[in-house]
């Protein structure tokens, strides 16, 4: 029997892993990079090794460094999560060569579906349906057609191709990302099918010759042929689900198949059903398989490494329904740019289970980070998963939506709000969906915060910094902030915000009410130099906050509560389109909540601070603004027409060179961060002037990539 597992993976999976074993009593190992060594995967293990480096080739793609990491920590086992070398026959045959157990499909399992151009034509004797294939690009003369990288999935290497002119840089884009992934750059294009959903089947074996389905999931939201909505059981009719349970076991049979595996395929608008490839390891979405089967699949991995027969013969009915969505650092409005940063705050509410099965309806957390994670950029961008299980998939979508929407994920950008609106959109609920969805609902990329409240997010960050500055003065604490006797000139706090500087301008009356405010977009500007006239607004911040001079009688202002003593009504100001501001009160402020009645109806913001970075979360959606300071500093300039680096990452290629005519849109290099390539963009027609880093070159955020002097 095993005794002491490693995990030849990282981040979630390996949490995952390591919480079964905890449960059936195995010891745990972790290898990590430096880049993970406060990582809560390597928290949670009871032995950790270090690998040194960061990036994936000096550390999980290094097979050596892993079996000596086995052997150093007294390790029996293997098992090897998802990406890296979960498909690595070499990989499995060394472990199992080491004397260790493989927690996996046989190496010649694992060759055999690795190359998908030979796996597909080994499964089409076997009798299952395929797409029409080319491996060489020169013989296609029908589009869309689908490039698609032979040893890796995830979505890397991954082209659509509408026309021939677009064929030969589309296969060596390919190349170069699958090489990268992978380190192997062999492609091959298949028919691309307008339209089809992404199916598949959960299928697992046993050393006793069992090879059984566990059901359909499906996975046909996708970003860049990235899964991130996947639910089970897939709604499809009960014929086609039969067929593809039919086709899936074939698949297992014919390689002997042994462990978790899934069988993926697509199916077409007229009920047809195609392979696309077979992953043989545990999928990041097996979760939503084991909340409607009941069934703990990493159990079942070990218990089958061990050599014991599957519990299950046959495929055990759904109870329920979940939908699993993948929580990513990345900006989906900037064509899904990864972000970096460190993750001050990461809360989801209404979490009742962590990497594990739910007592009954509600949601399961499989995350990789916590707060205060560092999320870089040599690795993938998924920082959790999050599932929904419910009785109706109805039930499901509308409890995970709530979920994420209430979440607090502070410190870099994530797909949150694009999650959110698929769920709720009509079109997902009538199950309208394809591996096309995004690209023709370009309404989902709106953030979940309508432009209209902005003005409420940064009023109520301003009233936070304003309670917060209060509560740490030395003296006279109790007064409101920037009070004065007699009324005078509002307070002002900047922000820069999603589009741009933000100016808040208020002014409180003696007891705390809000006696007037307003907000405005690049107000301010010309202060930022010299700061306010002396006659001009008072500055938020400690001076103003003191006694009223010479001794002077207060003046009362309108309640917190709303109207004012007369009855008129609250404060209220224009707003950047020339309406007016609801009517708003100040029912509460602290330095981590504000209460505001606005038009009759109260409203709770939770605040929370990073430096100069403020976060707030409302019940409309959320907002990330930065405090500017009263005074800037100045700026390095910068030539115009420049184009920064949006992330850390290396230049892979130079398309163009210093001199050349360029018109907008014209793709200028190549970025690649976080294991994906980003095209860089000529912004408008013009010269290339500069192009300071050579094709390899390492770069931070902000590095000057190319400089494009507009014609």
């Amino acid at each position: 029997m095993i005794t002491r597992l490693l995990v030849a993976n990282r981040g979630e999976i390996a949490r995952r892993v390591f919480a079964t074993c905890r449960a059936l009593g195995i010891g745990t190992v972790a290898v990590h990079s430096d880049a993970d060594a406060d990582a809560p995967f390597v928290a949670e293990a009871d032995h950790t090794v270090r690998l040194p480096g960061n990036t994936p080739a000096e550390t999980y793609l290094r097979i050596d460094l892993i079996l000596d990491a086995a052997r150093r920590a007294g390790a029996d086992a293997v098992h090897p999560g998802y990406g890296f070398l979960a498909e690595n026959a070499e990989f499995a045959t060394a472990v199992t060569d080491a004397g260790l157990t493989w927690v996996g499909p046989p190496a010649k399992a694992i060759a055999a579906m690795g190359d998908k151009v030979a796996a597909k034509a080994l499964l089409a004797e076997a009798g299952v349906p395929m797409l029409p294939t080319w491996t060489d690009a020169d013989g296609i003369t029908d589009f869309p057609v689908l490039v698609k990288a032979s040893a890796g999935g995830g979505g890397r290497g991954m082209r659509v191709v509408r026309d021939a002119a677009g064929l030969a840089e589309a296969v060596a884009s390919a190349r170069r990302e699958a090489a990268a992934a992978f380190g192997d750059g062999t492609v091959f294009v298949e028919r691309y099918v307008e339209r089809g959903r992404h199916v598949e089947v959960q299928i697992f074996g046993d050393t006793h010759g069992t090879v059984v389905a566990l059901g359909v999931r499906d996975c046909s939201i996708q970003r860049r042929h990235q899964k991130i909505v996947e639910e089970a059981p897939g709604v499809v009719p009960a014929e086609v689900r039969q067929r593809l349970h039919e086709a899936a076991t074939a698949a297992g049979r014919a390689v002997d198949y042994v462990g978790a595996g899934t069988v993926e395929f697509l199916l077409a608008p007229d009920g047809e059903i195609y392979f696309l490839e077979m992953n043989t390891r545990l999928q990041v979405e097996h979760p939503v398989t084991e909340l409607t089967t009941g069934l703990d699949l990493v159990r079942l991995q070990l218990l089958v490494a061990e050599g014991e027969p599957l519990p299950v013969a046959a495929t055990p009915p759904a109870q329920g329904h979940a939908i699993e969505v993948r929580l990513c650092a990345e900006d989906p409005a900037q064509g899904y740019r990864p972000a970096t940063g460190t993750l001050h705050r990461f809360a989801l509410p209404g979490v009742a289970a962590e990497f594990g099965p739910l007592a009954g309806p509600g949601l399961r957390l499989d995350s990789g980070v916590v707060d205060g994670s560092v999320v870089g950029v040599h690795y993938d961008s998924m920082l959790a998963k999050v599932i929904a299980w419910a009785p109706t998939r109805a039930e499901a979508a509308r409890t995970l939506a709530g979920a994420l929407a209430r979440a607090e994920l502070h410190g870099v950008v994530t797909n949150r709000d694009l999650l959110v609106r698929v769920l709720r959109s009509r079109e997902f609920a009538a199950v309208d969906v394809d591996t096309g969805f995004l690209d023709r609902h370009p309404e989902v990329f709106a953030p979940l915060l309508p432009a209209d409240q902005l003005p409420l997010v940064a009023l109520a960050a301003a009233l936070a910094s304003a309670a917060a500055r209060r509560a740490s003065a030395p003296v006279l604490a109790g007064l409101p902030s920037g009070w004065r006797n007699v009324p005078a000139f509002p307070q002002f706090t900047r922000f820069t915000g999603p589009d741009g500087e933000i100016e808040v301008r208020y002014r409180l009356d003696r007891s705390g009410g809000l006696a007037e405010w307003s907000v405005s977009p690049n107000a301010g500007a010309t202060a930022r130099a010299d700061g306010p006239a002396p006659d001009g607004p008072a500055p938020d911040g400690p001076a103003p906050d003191g006694p009223a001079p010479d001794g002077a009688t207060s003046a009362d202002g309108p309640t917190s509560n709303g109207p004012a003593p007369d009855g008129a009504a609250s404060p209220s100001g224009p707003t950047p389109d020339g309406g007016t501001t609801p009517v708003v009160g100040l029912v509460d402020a602290a330095p981590d909540r504000v209460v505001l009645d606005v038009d009759g109806v109260r409203r709770a913001y939770r605040v929370r601070r990073a430096g100069s970075a403020v976060f707030v979360d409302g019940p409309d959606g959320a907002a990330a603004l930065v405090e500017l300071p009263r005074f800037a500093g100045p700026a390095a300039e910068r030539a115009a027409g420049s184009l920064v680096a949006p992330l850390p990452g290396a230049v892979t290629r130079l398309h163009v060179e210093v001199g050349q005519r360029v018109a907008a849109g014209d793709l200028l290099l190549t970025l690649e961060a976080m294991k994906l390539e980003h095209p860089v963009l000529a912004p408008t027609d013009g010269v290339v002037a500069e192009l300071p880093v050579p094709a390899g070159g390492q770069v931070d955020t902000g590095t000057v990539l190319a400089v494009v002097d507009p014609e």
